[in-house]
């Protein structure tokens, strides 16, 4: 088998155990606040995040070298993995989906004030176009907008902050600040809102929101493997296929059905993500590649990103040459 196939395939694989983990998300969502899942979800990843971070042989301390980009981070993750994971629970998953697919157009946006990154105007064309879009999936005054379309769109400026300033500052920072702010921070903030929205919970909801931890590691270490194994170009478009089990999951678990303003509205989206990621692929047009080299979901605090993991394991260069780094 080719080693794009088979990365495309790894990749198929994460996207689907990340869409089966925000199953969860939704099915907790139901009984108990943000705070709580989130909460939960960072505690029980917390292990495997220590062992991860007990391998870091890098000689330093966990004081940041960019002291305000890390906060300015850390503060959009923490925002990131509230908005998102209420989103999750009140939209319908394709709503969610379609909305937080317009990342990779909001990073090629910010990437021009933050890491000076020269657009051209195909780029801003799919930019334009993917923004419409999201009009199309909205709808505002058609169709009622709630808090959770807000939390979403907060949620997708967030995490393409977020990627961004691992862009700009991840060759300088440790990936175990990287990776222990946020996730601290999670705890510590979640941890304190929660003496005001706490519900008591059986096993089988504190296994749920374990097994929300355990697969969203699982589903990282397999992304990490695709990047290893194909090209970025091949394996970056298969987030988009977390539409596809949206739509099986949400038929039938939550009797969702998508309606045609949300089918063409995504497929715009998707579209204008796919053109950028293929048009950064391609040698003198972009400085930076910031989309090409966003490797994780959207930045949430509540598991450890790929990048970092593939920047510490001294993963620079994919197959034929291909940087794999932020």
């Amino acid at each position: 088998m080719h080693h794009n196939t088979r990365g495309a395939l790894l990749a198929l694989s994460a996207f689907g155990i990340f869409s089966t983990h925000d199953v969860l998300v939704k099915y907790l969502g139901a009984h108990y606040s943000t705070f709580q899942i989130v909460f939960f979800s960072v505690l029980f990843g917390f292990p495997v995040a220590t062992l991860v971070l007990m391998g870091d042989r890098t000689d330093g301390n966990l004081r940041p070298r960019h002291p305000w980009w890390t906060a300015a981070r850390t503060i959009a993750t923490v925002t990131v993995g509230a908005s998102g994971f209420y989103s999750v629970s009140v939209l319908p998953l394709t709503q969610f989906y379609a909305i937080i697919f317009t990342a990779p157009l909001l990073i090629t946006i910010l990437a021009i004030p933050i890491l000076g990154e020269k657009v051209g105007i195909r780029r801003w064309i799919a930019v334009i176009v993917g923004l419409c879009g999201v009009l199309i999936v909205l709808r505002p005054g058609a169709a009622p907008l709630g808090l959770g379309h807000a939390a979403a769109l907060v949620a997708a400026v967030g995490s393409a902050f977020a990627s961004i300033v691992v862009r700009k500052i991840g060759h300088d920072e440790r990936s175990v600040v990287l990776m222990l702010y946020p996730m601290m921070t999670n705890v510590v903030i979640m941890g304190f809102l929660l003496f005001f929205f706490y519900e008591p919970m059986p096993a089988v909801d504190f296994g749920a929101a374990a097994l929300i931890a355990v697969m969203a590691f699982t589903a990282t270490l397999i992304n990490i493997l695709a990047y290893k194994t194909a090209e970025a170009a091949i394996v970056a478009p298969m987030q988009y296929s977390q539409i596809l089990w949206a739509t099986f999951y949400g038929a039938i678990f939550f009797g969702e059905r998508p309606g045609i303003a949300t089918v063409i509205g995504a497929s715009i989206i998707i579209a204008s993500g796919l053109y950028i990621v293929l048009r950064e692929s391609r040698s003198a047009v972009s400085g930076n590649t910031p989309v090409l080299r966003t490797r994780s979901r959207f930045d949430a605090g509540t598991f450890i990103r790929v990048s970092s993991l593939l920047r510490k394991s001294g993963e620079t260069q994919g197959p034929k040459g291909k940087n794999t780094g932020e």
